[in-house]
């Protein structure tokens, strides 16, 4: 019996040809283990991914599906694992790197696009931010123009790709440049002279990160014309929710790596506004709204004589706001029932958005007594540490200020009206709806989730960790109170010397 594709979101994925980017990445990984294991009957997904590390592709894709991630589904559908097929390619290189045989294949057999390739560093060159954000999103779309046989093809965005807008509406804006005009200039110019264009190139945005997937999103609205597209806009994409299993994750980028940090005792300031709320999505969350965009789409009537027609967009952000202040005063009370193993000072955090006092603040808690440290383990024959990793702790906490010292507010008609259109028989696997679920037993399982996939932590050795972490907080108790005695006296002294 064949069940109506509009009624049935599994139903819709049938003998469908995925192409997927960013399949190394966190999204990309939790995009194939939900379809493969809610969608079954899935023809085929070719995932795009360059040799690394002295790996080659096919490798690389069997070290991502022996994760703790894949295991539910090696245990319900193990044979779906036949239907991922790995191509070479690289968003970085014109054309994605593809040969003309894989370019062929994909023409011929693709039926959706799934674009959530991208490289999220904020420090990256204006020329490889756009080669991989904004080039490759072209040729991407060069690339499906070609294929007949095209019902949807969804780009990943994020919501934060218009920061000079107070309130983001479900709409692609005005670009800050010309896409093509700027792909031609990194095309043309030295790296040198790149970096003097790119401080009044990216005007009001804040990073290369930003400004190219700014540039893209007007990419995909430009070649709307040609084949049915939407764009998706999660905001920052955290651990899952649920699915597969709670609180899983693999990357240390953003708020996740300053609160390991803060956790471990090493980051003790951080400039940040806490009354600002974070903005955080579930990654789980974030791909179930990409599977339903993505059906949504495919089954619209598509009509190639409309010249003027526009992308569907989707923000892809919290209903629930908590405050930068709230979120680490929840996680860290987590961390008292659920610690860090081997912490160097007890957990705790100084926020502040001024800038001078951060900067002093720096010096005084982390620089110098990364110094000392450092020099203690030079002493005893071991390699320094602290100072290089107080830097790289420094770079990603002023990165990131500059989302905390701003206020966004989102438009979600679109998010929720697609959250209306689940099929009823369908709201198990594809609910999108998170306005009830728990704060605090997710930050549970985020705490948990960094232990164990990140930390690779023993969680059945909280026992042990608690008692080391006892004789850690006594340290500090006695540190501190013999520089506060010092304190006293070195001041007591003055002011004796100064009646004299």
């Amino acid at each position: 019996m064949t069940v109506d594709p509009t009624k049935s979101i599994p139903a819709f994925y049938n003998g469908q040809s995925i192409l997927l980017t960013g399949a190394t990445g966190f999204l990309g990984k939790v995009f194939i283990e939900k379809i493969l294991r809610s969608c079954p009957d899935v023809r085929e997904i070719f995932v795009l991914m360059r040799p690394k590390k002295g790996l080659s592709i096919n490798e690389r894709l069997e070290k991502i599906l022996n994760l703790p991630l894949f295991e539910k589904l090696r245990e319900e559908r193990p044979s779906n694992f036949k239907k991922l097929i790995p191509i070479s390619g690289d968003i970085s290189e014109k054309g994605l790197g593809l040969s003309a045989t894989d370019n062929q294949m994909l023409v011929e057999r693709v039926t959706i696009i799934i674009h959530a390739a991208a490289n999220v560093r904020f420090n990256n060159s204006l020329k490889y931010a756009i080669y991989a954000n904004t080039r490759a999103t072209r040729d991407i779309c060069i690339l499906a123009q070609s294929m007949k046989n095209l019902n949807a093809l969804v780009y990943v965005s994020t919501a934060f790709a218009h920061v000079n807008e107070p309130f983001v509406d479900e709409k692609v804006y005005p670009p800050i440049a010309d896409w093509q005009k700027i792909i031609e200039i990194v095309e043309t110019l030295d790296e040198h002279t790149l970096d003097i264009f790119s401080a009044k190139c990216l005007d009001y945005a804040p990073n290369t990160y930003i400004f190219s997937k700014n540039l893209a999103e007007k990419v995909i609205q430009d070649y709307s014309s040609s084949f049915p597209c939407a764009i998706v806009r999660p905001s920052i994409v955290m651990s899952t929710l649920q699915e597969p299993i709670p609180g899983w994750l693999d990357n240390v980028y953003g708020p996740i790596g300053l609160f390991i940090g803060a956790g471990k005792g090493i980051l003790r300031v951080a400039c940040l506004n806490k009354t600002v709320n974070e903005d955080a999505v579930p990654v789980d969350f974030v791909i179930k709204v990409i599977i339903i965009v993505t059906w949504k789409v495919g089954l619209t009537t598509y009509d190639h004589s409309i010249t003027d027609s526009t992308s569907l967009v989707v923000n892809c952000t919290t209903l629930r706001y908590f405050t930068y202040q709230n979120s680490i005063y929840i996680l860290f009370n987590v961390v008292k029932e659920v610690p860090f193993e081997g912490i160097v000072w007890t957990p705790h955090v100084i926020l502040t958005d001024n800038l001078v006092l951060f900067y002093i603040l720096t010096i005084l808690l982390h620089i110098l007594p990364a110094i000392l440290i450092d020099l203690i383990l030079m002493f005893a024959g071991r390699q320094p540490m602290l100072v290089r990793l107080q830097r790289a702790i420094y770079v990603a906490n002023r990165a990131l200020s500059y989302f905390s010292f701003h206020k966004w507010k989102y438009n979600n008609a679109n998010r929720l009206t697609l959250q209306s259109l689940v099929p009823h028989d369908n709201l198990d696997a594809f609910s999108i709806d998170v306005s009830s679920h728990d704060i605090k037993a997710y930050s549970k399982n985020v705490v948990i989730g960094i232990k164990k996939f990140l930390l690779h932590e023993d969680i059945n050795r909280l026992d042990a960790v608690k008692a080391y972490n006892k004789r850690v907080y006594l340290f500090v108790r006695m540190v501190k109170t013999i520089i506060f005695i010092g304190v006293l006296w070195i001041t007591y002294k003055w002011i004796f010397a100064g009646t004299l």
